[in-house]
């Protein structure tokens, strides 16, 4: 049973731990990473909606650096963008021609001139690595060929070509350009493959000499929106989408694309301006940090994998052994339960079900012994009972039998004519053995009235001192004829009781004692007040009555010398008398004192 229990707590426990262990490891492993990233999105998307606040609260000068901040708080880059995706206030990012050629695309044929200085947006075209360059091409190369799109006035170049050839005349510029081999370009790669897949040619290319090139401050470079190759691809891309697809967002979208093994998230949120026209809130963060913690959980759950199994055993085994421990030692002691020893306790002190258990069984234990202690106290009674019956039946039987004998004999000697005279005498001795047959079966009435457990007694209060009183003047006369002198000690006290009853106990101690004091002996009557109760004591001179006799004088027919046989009790007084006490309630008892022995009980007063 032990090693059972043992091992099926073990393996419960373990089994348990192991698989909590397991569930999180395929948590961590299996939700972990969309936990993260659906909260690095909702994270954002708050965010954002800052973001718009503020923006609208801002003119388009400090655009740039709102969302700078925004980089710099959340770690994703932000920027806003107009209805044809070009980013706001970023006007003083071009390049500037001192005058232009418009050649169309599909016959070569030159279809305007301006010599006006005309702005060519580069921020599409530019890389960030080439502003390092810059100088050299404002050194190196004069002309340009600017391949473009051209929609609603709005130029949106694709491809522009580089050339250091100095031309005089300003009509020659494309032609000389066209005959050259050697040349560099900036390219829109987004714009230019989407425009190659539609089958589109450019609706225009433009020749002309460069004037300036327009930059933001060198100071915001490293913060800029557009530093961000990869965040210039996807702005480039979602600009193809609009320029040459012509598509249009409603509502907010957000899209995921994967770039060197990392995923990312691009939010693109459509708004109205103050002048109604529609504008788009373009987001693009890193889930680098979450693919890193979730590899990084991997790892690390490969240790606290082994850790914890080894934990989880040791914890497991200890835990079993702890639980079973109190378990096998209420079994122990129910076993000895069982055999009838109720010896051992259980010293389990835990505030559980274990310990409520542990106490119950304690107590169970006391109650059970409490009862078996209560059994044998009634079975010894029983046979206590069982040998005063015995007794009370060889008693009737030897009180009965003296009285028919005596009354046999005297009818024997009236009825043989023997001793004529003396009649009167054998009738008077039949009538004193009727009398005190009919005396003897009063008693042994009343006494079983007093056994059977249902007689009431009606208690009323009367004076204890006036009672006594009534009592020593019908025996006072007894008294005197043995000599005897009664000496009464009363101190008055109103008690609650039977008083017919508690007469019929004073009368029985009073006559008693003048039975067994020798001539000219005491007796001492009295009665002492205490707090709630009066104690009345019968003292007479006399034999003392033998220390292992002093409980059995309440029996039935109880004779301390059996030789001698009382010319008027039926040995039935005591017993009545105690049970006539028991009914009340008081304590009684008898002792021997110096010169004799004394019968005491006590009443309650009437307070």
């Amino acid at each position: 049973m032990r090693k059972r229990i043992v091992l099926k707590l073990f393996l419960l426990t373990s089994g348990l731990c192991l698989f909590i262990l397991a569930a999180i490891y395929i948590g961590q492993t299996i939700f972990f990473e969309r936990f993260y990233a659906e909260k690095k999105v909702n994270q954002l998307t708050e965010a954002v909606d800052l973001f718009k606040e503020d923006y609208q609260n801002h003119d388009d000068d400090e655009a740039v650096q709102l969302e700078q901040e925004f980089y710099r708080e959340n770690n994703a880059w932000i920027t806003v963008l107009d209805e044809n995706g070009n980013p706001k206030g970023m006007d003083d990012y071009y390049l500037e021609l001192d005058g232009a050629f418009f050649i169309s695309d599909t016959h070569g044929e030159l279809t305007r001139y301006t010599d006006k200085s005309i702005k060519i947006p580069i921020y599409y075209i530019i890389n960030p690595d080439d502003l390092i360059d810059i100088d050299n091409y404002l050194a190196d190369y004069q002309a340009v060929e600017v391949h473009s799109i051209e929609k609603d006035s709005a130029l949106y170049p694709y491809r522009i070509f580089w050339d250091a050839k100095q031309a005089e005349d300003p009509i020659a510029v494309p032609f000389e350009l066209q005959q050259l081999n050697a040349y560099s370009f900036w390219e829109n790669e987004q714009l230019f493959v989407k425009r190659d897949k539609a089958g589109r040619d450019a609706n225009s290319i433009i020749y002309g000499r460069i004037k300036d090139i327009h930059l933001p401050d060198e100071t915001m470079n490293y913060y800029a929106t557009l530093s961000n190759q990869l965040f210039i691809e996807r702005l480039k891309q979602f600009q193809a989408d609009l320029i040459l697809d012509e598509k249009r967002i409603n509502e907010t979208e957000l899209l995921d694309f994967e770039q060197d093994g990392i995923t990312y998230k691009l939010l693109v949120s459509p708004e109205t301006d103050s002048n109604g026209d529609t504008i788009y809130y373009f987001t693009m963060a890193s889930l680098q940090p979450v693919n890193e913690a979730v590899q990084m959980v991997e790892e690390y759950y490969i240790y606290i994998i082994l850790f914890s199994v080894i934990l989880i055993f040791l914890a497991a085994f200890y835990y079993s052994k702890g639980i079973a421990k109190p378990l096998l030692t209420i079994n122990d002691t129910a076993k000895r339960m069982a055999n009838l020893d109720f010896t051992e306790r259980i010293t389990v002190k835990s505030k559980d079900e274990i310990g409520e258990l542990s106490n119950n069984i304690n107590f169970l234990s006391d109650t059970v012994q409490s009862h078996i202690n209560q059994l044998q106290q009634d079975v010894e009674k029983e046979r206590k009972l069982e040998k005063t019956r015995k007794d009370f039946i060889a008693g009737v039987s030897h009180e009965l039998k003296t009285p028919l004998s005596i009354m046999k004999g005297c009818l024997a000697i009236l009825h043989d004519g023997v001793a004529v005279q003396k009649r009167e005498h054998y009738f008077e001795a039949m009538e004193n053995e009727v009398n005190r047959m009919d005396r003897l079966i009063a008693d042994m009435l009343e006494l079983a009235k007093y056994e059977s457990g249902t007689y009431k007694l009606e208690m009323l209060p009367f004076y204890i001192d006036d009672l006594i009183q009534t009592v020593y003047n019908q025996l006072v006369l007894k008294a005197s004829g043995k000599q005897v002198q009664v000496k009464i000690n009363l101190d008055g006290a109103e008690v609650v009781a039977n008083m017919h009853r508690i007469e019929q106990v004073i009368t029985n101690f009073l006559t008693n004692a003048i039975r067994h004091t020798p001539n000219e002996g005491v007796i001492v009557l009295s009665t002492v007040n205490e707090v709630d109760q009066v104690k009345i004591t019968v003292e007479n001179e006399g034999s003392h009555i033998p220390e292992d006799q002093l409980d059995k004088i309440w029996d039935r027919f109880y004779q301390g010398d059996k030789t001698q046989r009382s010319e008027e009790g039926t040995g039935l007084g005591l017993a009545i008398a105690k049970n006539i006490l028991t009914l009340h309630g008081v304590e009684y008892g008898v002792f021997n004192t110096a010169k004799g022995v004394c019968f005491y009980f006590y009443l309650n007063k009437n307070n």
